[in-house]
Formats: structure tokens, C-alpha cells, sequence
């Protein structure tokens, strides 16, 4: 099958992985569970694939685009923040609820938003581009927000550790690889059959990463308490205003569509799988934490799929 045929189709290939993995998850619970050790390097090469459709020079000149640099840290880091701690009041009291709410929609995604990026017909290069200024801000203002909301007594959620990991293993060392295939294929045949090869990989491996995802995680929702109906609601209502607020800065700033549904992409997803290891080392009593970032992760998976469809079509068509 085509790299055209594989993204025309993507929407309802991802919907019946999502289905799928939803009942192994609940028919195979004990082997679904152990599959979760490979959401990583899955992801890692899933990334490295979508790293190869984005040469080296073309990320170095995205860091050019100012105007949107400054859209994008602006939604995330100055808007963004202040949509969640409006949609908070909706939430119940439970400061462990609260904490994982804030936890994960106050940290814009560092890695499979490039792939929606990509898939969703937005500037792979900016989004490239923008992962590690992102990273970097997250460092500085994610304890600060955490501070504001909820205390001084919460910023021991945050550390460094997560965020290095991931970086690293899953962003870094697959933009390095790509690179060097990317010099492969410009001096060698087979290395240009190689990088054209993976270009037909993406949503393979998206779907693979979706039905893992799933699989592991549906059987703990079944322990969730009906409190967290209302992050649910929450995290649906975020991924609305997200994509509304994206497109609110695109014409504040004037920018082009491939940017705009970029910003759209980066507004939506967040960083569920970076912050859940610091969240499961929180101390007993702590446990709906992670259920919610668990939660919003399922969510999001929906919610981008149907960004996939709306965001090159109805909000930044072409």
C-alpha cells in the first residue's frame, strides 16, 4: 500500500486499533498489562521514521520562523494555563485529582506530536524544531504553575529525571539516527530505498503505539471512581478550546496553514507519558493521580484522531 493510500485511510485504521486493543485489553488483561514496556521503543521508532521525512537543514531554518516560536510558546505557556485553571473549576476537590490534571494539561507534548504533526499535514520541520525549546520551558515553569495552583507542597511532582530520559532515548537518539540515514541515502542507492521505506511506516507504527497504549491501559480505568467523570470532561473540553485557541493565534499572528495546524497539533497533545512515571512515585494515597493522567492519555488518543480529520479540513484547510 501507498504512503497516500496508508494517510487516507489513517482515521479508520486508527479507530479499529483503538477498538481493538480496548477489547484485548479487557479479554487478556494480565498479557495486555505486560505489553506497556514496549509503548517506548515503539514510540522511539516511530519518531525515527517521522525524523527521516525532515532533513537536518530544513529543522535548522524552522528555528527562523519567529512569529511562530512566539505563537506556540505563548498558547502553551501563558494561555494554556490559564484555559486549565479555568476548566479546573469543574473539578472535584480532590487535590489528587487536581494534581493530575495539572500535572499533564499544563505540559505540552515533547514527542508523538511531531507524528501528528506529520500525519495531519502540519510543518514537521517547525514541530522538530520546537521540541526542545519546549522541553527547555517546561524545565523552568511547569514547578512554577504546579506552585500556583496547588502549592509549594506539590512541586516535589517535577523533576528533571522524566523529562531527560525521554529526550534523550525517544527524541534525541532517533533525530540523530534519522540524520545519518538521511546522509546515507544522499550517498548511496540503498539508503534512498531505505528512507522512502520509511515514509510508508508512520501510521503502521502509530497504530501500533495506539493499540499498546489501549491494551495496557483500559483494564485500570475499570478501577477509576465516578470523580473522575469530570476530568474526563475536562480533558474533552481542553482538546475543543485547544484546537479553537489554535486557530485564534494562526490569524493573531498571520501565520501560514502548514503552522497553524502545527500550532493545533502542539496545543492539543500533551505530555501524559512523561509526567505518569513521577506520578507513580507519589506517595500512597496519591494513586488517582495517575488514573486521571492515564485517562487524559485515552482521551487525547481520541481526541487526535479526530484532530487528524478536522485539522486539515474544517479549522486549517488547505
Amino acid at each position: 500500500m501507498t504512503k497516500e493510500s496508508l494517510e487516507r485511510y489513517q482515521v479508520a485504521v486508527y479507530l479499529a486499533v483503538v477498538l481493538l486493543g480496548g477489547i484485548a485489553g479487557l479479554l487478556w488483561p494480565a498479557t495486555a498489562e505486560r505489553l506497556e514496556f514496549l509503548v517506548w521503543p515503539v514510540l522511539a521508532i516511530l519518531l525515527y521514521t517521522t525524523f527521516c521525512q525532515v532533513s537536518f537543514s530544513d529543522t535548522v531554518q524552522a528555528f527562523r520562523h519567529r512569529r511562530f516560536f512566539t505563537a506556540s510558546l505563548l498558547t502553551n505557556f501563558a494561555l494554556v494555563p490559564v484555559i486549565v485553571w479555568a476548566l479546573s473549576w469543574l473539578l472535584p476537590l480532590d487535590p489528587a485529582i487536581r494534581l493530575g490534571v495539572f500535572m499533564v494539561l499544563l505540559a505540552p507534548c515533547t514527542d508523538w506530536f511531531v507524528t501528528f504533526t506529520h500525519l495531519g499535514k502540519g510543518a514537521t520541520r517547525l514541530a522538530v524544531a520546537l521540541v526542545p525549546v519546549q522541553l527547555m520551558a517546561q524545565f523552568a515553569l511547569l514547578p512554577v504553575y504546579l506552585w500556583g495552583f496547588l502549592g509549594q507542597d506539590f512541586i516535589q511532582a517535577v523533576t528533571a529525571g522524566p523529562f531527560l530520559q525521554v529526550f534523550t532515548w525517544v527524541i534525541l537518539v532517533p533525530f540523530i539516527m534519522a540524520t545519518l540515514t538521511r546522509y546515507w541515502a544522499s550517498h548511496h542507492s540503498i539508503g534512498t530505498g531505505w528512507l522512502r521505506a520509511t515514509a510508508r511506516l508512520p501510521v503502521p507504527l502509530l497504530s501500533l503505539v495506539l493499540f499498546l497504549i489501549v491494551a495496557s491501559q483500559v483494564k485500570a480505568m475499570g478501577h477509576i471512581s465516578t470523580s473522575l467523570g469530570w476530568a474526563a470532561l475536562v480533558f474533552a473540553l481542553y482538546l475543543i478550546l485547544a484546537a479553537l485557541l489554535a486557530r485564534l493565534m494562526t490569524l493573531i499572528f498571520r501565520l501560514e496553514t502548514e503552522a497553524g495546524r502545527t500550532l493545533a497539533f502542539n496545543a492539543g497533545t500533551r505530555n501524559s507519558f512523561v509526567v505518569l512515571p513521577r506520578a507513580l512515585a507519589l506517595p500512597v494515597g496519591w494513586e488517582a493521580a495517575v488514573a486521571v493522567i492515564v485517562l487524559q492519555s485515552l482521551i487525547e488518543l481520541s481526541g487526535m484522531i479526530v484532530y487528524l480529520w478536522l485539522v486539515p479540513r474544517r479549522i486549517f484547510p488547505t
